[in-house]
């Protein structure tokens, strides 16, 4: 799983990427301070099983801290996008081929308006960010639109005289765009198209389909950030502008320094909690106690800084994903080697037991016979769906 951080420049795309994954890439309030794509793993919180168990589990791909496990999801942070990206302006082309394989977008946008459409500085309120979530959307659309209609005629043609289906051949027209054949049924049933005829479409046709296609497949959330220079009126009134796309209000810059602080053990603090401590007052110097005062007043009067939350929205709730738990003894919840829930993994709700099976291991998925759950002991079927939270042994051919 992928999530593309996204923008124009300088609303602190970096800044949010490095709360996220601690990987310290360049930020600077002024444009294009990322010129090629950053990637890294960030993490969502989930609930571990193991206190059911009454054990301590043995966590591989995902840490547990105090019954949280924290499971990993790739970044990628591109550089800033303006206006004509699509067109290829600002190199818009080279970056957004870099988002061909994102599920989902995170959209950071500046909440106080200080930011121009070419990531200048500029006066408070100035500037619209419910203008930056449309451009964006738009130059998303054109961006899918463009690579839908690339010979678009002749092959539709062929299509037509192939007798094959309209599916398949947008199928093999949007290879690479990590966009699902159940993806592209919802966007042809929520388009008003001729299936039989594609060769029919106008650009009008193919522009609506990319739009539809998006939303099946790659849905938003907008970060609102640098929410400390805004106001509560102003976070509602973008939330209210851009609907249906849910907006976080997150101050990127205040998360980074909390988790840089708790890194180097100056306080305790894990991301997404409405405050901190300060383990000794005694080694901050001055201006560290004066930040960190200046973030419990961010704290307070926002509830968090929303970077985390932000992040697990869009994983959650956009995505509707869950966490599910593989193990292959389901009495002690243990792996082959005895480790207590080693693995957690992220899949669609009401994956089927199969399904899981391929993401575990392919081996297990081709000579899948039966999965078993781990809590009621009962047999599933290769069709049947998962839950969250779910603790499953997968039963295959040897």
């Amino acid at each position: 799983m992928e999530i593309g951080i996204v923008g124009k420049p300088s609303v602190g795309k970096s800044t949010f990427f490095n709360a996220l994954t601690l990987l310290d890439v360049p930020m600077a309030p002024y444009p294009f301070t990322t010129v090629t794509p950053n990637r890294g793993v960030a993490a969502v919180r989930a609930p571990c099983p193991h206190p059911e168990k009454g054990t301590a589990c043995t966590p591989g791909n995902a840490k547990c801290v105090d019954g949280t496990r924290w499971v990993p999801v790739n970044l990628v942070d591109v550089p800033g996008l303006v206006p004509g990206a699509h067109a290829g302006r600002g190199l818009g082309h080279k970056f957004l081929d870099d988002l061909r394989a994102s599920d989902g977008f995170i959209q950071v946008v500046d909440l106080s308006g200080s930011t121009d459409d070419e990531g200048r500085l500029a006066e408070h309120g100035s500037h619209d960010p419910g203008q930056e979530v449309r451009w964006l959307e738009d130059e998303l659309v054109a961006w899918v639109a463009e690579i839908l209609s690339r010979d678009f005629a002749r092959h539709a043609r062929g299509t037509e005289l192939e007798g094959k289906k309209v599916e398949d051949f947008l199928a093999e027209r949007l290879t690479g765009l990590s966009i699902s054949p159940s993806a592209i049924a919802t966007a042809l049933r929520n388009s008003p198209l001729e299936r039989t005829h594609p060769s029919r479409w106008t650009d009008e046709d193919r522009t609506n389909l990319a739009r539809r296609l998006l939303e099946a497949s790659k849905p938003r959330l907008v970060a609102a950030n640098k929410c400390d220079r805004a106001t509560q009126n102003e976070a509602e009134a973008l939330a209210k502008e851009i609907e249906p796309i849910p907006s976080v209000p997150t101050a990127a810059d205040a998360e980074l320094t909390l988790r840089r602080a708790a890194r180097t053990g100056l306080i305790e603090y894990r991301p997404g909690d409405p405050s901190f401590q300060v383990r000794e007052p005694s080694r901050l110097t001055p201006p560290q106690s004066k930040a960190l005062e200046g973030i419990r007043t961010i704290l307070l009067a926002w509830g968090s800084t929303g970077v985390q939350q932000a992040l697990e929205e869009m994983i959650y709730s956009r995505l509707g994903m869950i966490v599910v738990y593989p193990v292959e003894d389901e009495t002690h919840w243990t792996d082959g080697q005895g480790r207590v829930l080693p693995d957690a993994f992220l899949v669609p709700a009401n994956t089927p037991a199969r399904a899981v099976a391929y993401r575990v291991h392919t081996d297990l998925g081709e000579h899948f016979i039966r999965a078993i759950d781990g809590r009621t002991h009962r047999a599933m079927a290769a069709d049947h769906p998962l839950g969250p939270n779910s603790v499953v042994r997968i039963v295959a051919k040897k």
